[in-house]
């Protein structure tokens, strides 16, 4: 008996309520089309609609969302979730972010496949995952104005992070059949954030002995997947070059209006299209409901309903190979142009019907409902902790006084440095400029000053400095105390020192 005969004698699946949230600008109709799709599919789902996104700001929850909504989505432990829009201007953060932080949702897998020949690809055969960090990087959203110049933005990297997200991409490789794992970090750069990343990734890939691994610097690691995508297949990147990276891939597997997303948790999971919610084509039944869909699958796998994942799924495909396309991606030929709800209605009339061309799908029949990591919970790798010593500050000054000069800086500096310290260097925007400094540097009003103890000191001899700067009347916008972890710096070299 072939699987879909299986599937269609299968029992009744056990009733299930998902949270739903409808969205902004396209986001109705594509949810629209999609629950309809999933209702036919699966009848025992129920949905519970939450506020997320411009109803929420307007009724004044600054971050998207109310607790009512937070607590629909622990109750139901997964949210489908429509493009969202977050307002323009300050006050107002992104909706997007602050779900998968406040949830804990560390995991971003993010699905890029060509569909040839149904739709045109450029790389006919591509089946790619990219599996994001979601909550860290410079997605902390910690960002200050120092001086009238300079804006900082600081990226956070944790082990913990690292480890479960590493392990995650390892994980899913193993549950879903993968060849290979490629991490991508700009870590020739920034030595100690994405080193992190790229040393975790070195201490977990020898637990998967059968998975093959590699590690490419993210600039020609993302060049290579727009013009060889079929040398790749899961690739585990931290945040910020993640969200780039599948949006590229997305669009040279064929659109990124087709990428569907799964944000996963330890305690719940949000499934959401990786496009944003296009308010200029709102209200006209044009836009692709595929996105949104091909994420519902992610949702039924993830809570065990291999059945009608399967389904929707083949029923999908089928429609593309019958050339019933929304405007997008209809190119000339032999196809259908259907606006959003008719596309949805075609694929309802092929449940049931598997694809000719394209790779049916099969996904594995009933399991049990998960509200955790769809992988095991991961527990970090054993790390003692480090012999910690202090052997100076960075101290970062607003300093503008006509003409910029390092040189007269640094003889203002020197003499505050006794007794504890001595000025060791002054950069600016990470340039050493003192002493012996090139008088090509552009400088701005924004001046790191590394002050060093000879044999260790105690953060008191740190305040002291401090004080010592502010009774000279220079402006201390910020401090780094300069640390070794077991004899090794745990700070970067100035360029050019």
């Amino acid at each position: 008996m072939s699987a879909l005969a299986r599937d269609a004698l299968a029992a009744p699946l056990p009733a299930r309520t998902v949270a739903v949230a409808h969205g902004d600008g396209i986001g109705p109709e594509i949810m629209a089309a999609a629950l309809r799709v999933l209702s036919a599919a699966d009848p025992a789902l129920t949905f519970h609609e939450v506020s997320l996104g411009l109803k929420a700001y307007q009724a004044g929850h600054a971050a998207g969302f109310d607790g009512d909504a937070l607590e629909a989505i622990a109750t139901h432990g997964v949210l489908l979730k429509a493009p969202l829009t977050t307002p323009q201007g300050g006050g107002f953060k992104s909706v997007n972010v602050s779900l998968r932080k406040t949830l804990g949702l560390f995991a971003n897998v993010r699905p890029c496949v060509a569909y040839h020949p149904a739709l045109p690809a450029p790389h006919p055969g591509m089946d790619l995952v990219v599996v994001r960090e979601n909550e860290e990087d410079t997605y902390a959203g910690i960002e200050h104005r120092q001086t009238d110049e300079v804006v900082q933005c600081l990226k956070l990297v944790t082990r913990p992070g690292c480890e479960r997200i590493v392990r995650h991409a390892f994980e899913y490789a193993v549950a879903n059949g993968r060849r290979k794992v490629t991490c991508m970090t700009k870590d020739n750069i920034m030595k100690l954030t994405d080193g992190l990343f790229h040393a975790v990734f070195e201490e977990i890939a020898p637990q998967y002995p059968g998975i093959a691994t590699e590690h490419m610097i993210i600039d020609i690691g993302t060049a290579r997947v727009a013009t060889r995508p079929r040398d790749f297949d899961v690739i585990v990147t931290p945040n910020l070059y993640g969200d780039i990276l599948s949006d590229v891939a997305a669009e040279v597997a064929g659109s990124i209006g087709l990428a569907p997303s799964a944000n996963i948790g330890y305690g719940a999971a949000m499934f959401e299209a990786v496009h944003g919610s296009a308010p200029d084509i709102a209200g006209q039944d044009i836009a692709n409901p595929s996105g949104l869909l091909l994420s519902a699958v992610m949702m039924l796998v993830h809570l065990g309903r291999g059945e009608p994942a399967t389904r929707i799924h083949n029923a999908w495909l089928r429609t593309l190979e019958d050339g019933v396309l929304t405007g997008d991606v209809a190119a000339a030929g032999n196809v259908r142009r259907v606006g959003t709800q008719a596309f949805a209605d075609a694929v309802v009339e092929r449940l049931g019907q598997a694809p000719v061309r394209l790779r049916a799908v099969h996904y594995p029949g009933r399991t049990e409902a998960r509200t955790d990591s769809p992988v095991r919970q991961l527990t970090q790798l054993a790390t003692p902790p480090a012999h910690k010593q202090l052997e100076g500050v960075d101290v970062f000054l607003h300093w503008d006084a006509p003409g910029r000069s390092p040189a007269a800086l640094g003889e203002r500096l020197q003499p505050l440095a006794a007794p504890d310290f001595s000025l060791e260097l002054i950069t600016n925007r990470g340039v050493k400029v003192y002493p012996q400094g090139n008088a090509r540097t552009l400088c701005s009003d924004h001046w790191r000053c590394r002050f060093r103890a000879p044999a260790g000191v105690s953060p008191l001899a740190v305040a002291a400095l401090l004080q010592r700067a502010a009774e000279a009347g220079l402006d201390v916008i910020k401090t780094e105390n300069l640390y070794r972890f077991d004899g090794k710096p745990g700070y970067s070299q100035a360029q050019g020192a």
